[in-house]
């Protein structure tokens, strides 16, 4: 199977947890229905992305990335490359090299979808990231590592978290219902 069959299914069999949830899972079904290369960069201006939030296994506390183009914090994730073989897999794959942990448990079932404009990939502000997003959870021996992508990783309490865009407030929320 490939990455983008892969994608193709997750999604599909994904089961959504509102309207809204559901309204951007068909946009990305319809999105990968259309588009061969909808998992890639050439895909233009909408492509797949996915990533993980890192949260420890009690909930208390969640590993964010000050990204070091948009200058905000965030939870770990990018585009597929072609090592890539499943959706999961390059959520799996960027959480583990953007944040330095090898032995996070990825939780297998997509947790939030979500919609942006990335401007520093296109200074037209046309590119969109239909970003599918899952939830890493790191053992109590985790040491992090500030990769080359990020200015900063930090450990941040989940009642004192920076500032954050309305969807990463709630994938907090979800990734802790789920541990």
């Amino acid at each position: 199977m490939s990455l983008h069959s892969d994608a193709l299914a997750t999604l599909r069999d994904w089961a959504a947890p509102d309207p809204a949830q559901e309204a951007l899972r068909a946009r990305f079904v319809a999105h990968l229905e259309v588009a061969a290369d909808g998992m890639w960069r050439s895909s233009y201006p909408d492509h797949i992305t996915a990533g993980a939030l890192v949260i420890d296994a009690r909930g208390e506390r969640v590993l964010l990335n000050l990204h070091g183009k948009a200058k905000r914090w965030f939870a770990f994730g990018g585009h597929a490359e072609p090592v890539d073989t499943t959706l999961a897999g390059v959520a799996d794959r960027e959480a583990r090299e953007e944040s330095g942990i090898a032995d996070l448990r990825l939780l297998p079932v997509p947790a939030q979808l979500d919609v942006h404009p990335v401007p520093f990939c296109d200074p037209r502000g046309e590119v969109m990231h239909l970003d599918v997003r899952y939830v890493a959870v790191a053992p109590p021996s985790a040491r992090e590592i500030t990769s080359e992508e990020s200015l900063d990783v930090r450990w941040w309490p989940v009642d004192a978290l920076p500032e954050l865009e309305p969807g990463m407030v709630d994938l907090v929320g979800i990734a802790r219902s789920l541990v």
